[in-house]
């Protein structure tokens, strides 16, 4: 089996790298996917697999092996793109002006695509059910992960393990990364508005100084961490955006501070949003300023079943090598696959697209980001690979 999807890789591998072009030239943001959802849906029909729109513009197809109900397992990839203007010099450039795939989500999609080839190929070598999830909106609230989830992505037929994988940047080429427990944070979304008595900045006693107000609070809130926080727990509060006053004589009405909470542990998650909520509000109110507090609750975080990790580790390393399968680190990135490990078993990895001889070393989320597309081969083999070979019961 495994030199037969090998073999499918090299026969195909041009074809892959051209679907990840046209869906890297075609970008579209977060749950605004229509042309790349009737792209997908088109491939699918190619392929002949049978598929069903969910969340408007989320793509899911079912292949059948042999005794199809011996195992199900899903596959996952996200399909939309950032709010990014590309600055590579590259034939395949986005043509949408500031709307980029700086995440590598074209990538995911042509791996689940390809995979998805060799798998519907090849379905009287294997036994199960393959079903295949084309998600809009990973980089959005709620996240389109939430959205499927809702309209019944996990049933009918109900998969008993999923997996998922994100390009790294950080890994070269030929190497996967995986890790069991705690990987990705939970992410979410502090909006704070402070509101006081402006006016001449020549008499601050006759005001209620926002701008002092708002930057007692930004070092008030670190201690929300640092005192409060189980160390080793990883957590990070950061405040990214301070918006107010427009000139040096003025002292605003109002200020306007954005941010994002991190964590890895559910309980303490509320419980911090708690904390930030009486800190922020008891320390304005003692300044004689009024509050505007609103946290949006974004994704969970994300949790490799220990023992599915066990199993895909092994798995992966027979089809790659040993040596080729690494530990992927913590981080405190967020990603929506957290709401699927939280119904089902999940194994979200890591797939190297790293090249440093080619000079392919910018991170996601640049303007300069690119992969090396042998990488894509890797990941097509090893997702059809997982799909086929991994049995797993919870």
């Amino acid at each position: 089996m495994k030199d037969k999807i090998q073999e499918l890789v090299r026969r195909h591998s041009a074809d892959f790298i051209s679907i990840r072009h046209h869906l890297h030239a075609n970008p579209e943001l977060s749950y605004k996917e229509f042309e790349t959802s009737r792209y997908v849906q088109s491939k699918l029909k190619e392929a002949g697999i049978p598929f069903q729109v969910m969340a408007e513009t989320g793509v899911v197809g079912l292949i059948e092996g042999k005794n199809p109900d011996k195992r199900i397992i899903a596959l996952r990839a996200d399909m939309d793109a950032l709010p990014i203007r590309e600055e590579n010099d590259i034939p395949y450039k986005s043509r949408n002006e500031g709307v980029m795939h700086a995440c590598g989500h074209d990538v995911h999609t042509t791996i689940l695509l390809g995979a998805s080839r060799i798998l519907q190929a090849l379905k009287d070598e294997w036994e199960g059910t393959i079903k295949l999830i084309f998600q809009p909106g990973e980089e959005k609230n709620p996240g389109g992960a939430s959205l499927m989830i809702k309209e019944g992505v996990l049933e009918g037929p109900a998969p008993q393990a999923i997996f998922g994988l994100h390009v790294h940047p950080g890994l070269e080429t030929g190497k996967l990364s995986f890790r069991g427990g705690m990987v990705m944070a939970s992410a979410d979304e502090i909006y704070i508005t402070i509101k006081g008595k402006g006016g001449h900045a020549a008499a601050p006693h006759l005001t209620v100084d926002t701008i002092l107000v708002a930057s007692h609070l930004v070092v008030a809130l670190q201690q929300v961490i640092s005192r409060n926080r189980n160390p080793l727990s990883p957590s990070v509060l950061s405040i990214t955006s301070v918006q107010g006053g427009h000139t040096t004589n003025v002292i605003p009405s109002e200020v306007k501070l954005m941010g994002t909470f991190r964590a890895m542990d559910e309980e303490w998650r509320f419980r911090a949003h708690e904390l930030i909520r009486r800190q922020a509000t008891e320390l304005v109110h003692s300044m004689g300023a009024e509050i505007d507090l609103h946290i949006d609750v974004g994704y969970p975080m994300v949790y490799n079943n220990e023992a599915l990790d066990k199993v895909a580790r092994a798995t992966a390393g027979q089809f790659i090598g040993k040596e080729n399968v690494l530990e992927t680190e913590v981080r405190l990135g967020a990603e929506d696959f957290g709401y699927y490990t939280r119904k089902i078993p999940g194994c979200f990895y890591r797939l190297g697209v790293m090249n440093a001889e080619k000079g392919i070393t910018s991170g996601v989320h640049t303007p300069t980001f690119n992969i090396d597309e042998s990488a894509i081969g890797i990941g097509v083999g090893m997702m059809a690979w997982l799909g086929s070979q991994v049995e797993f019961k919870s």
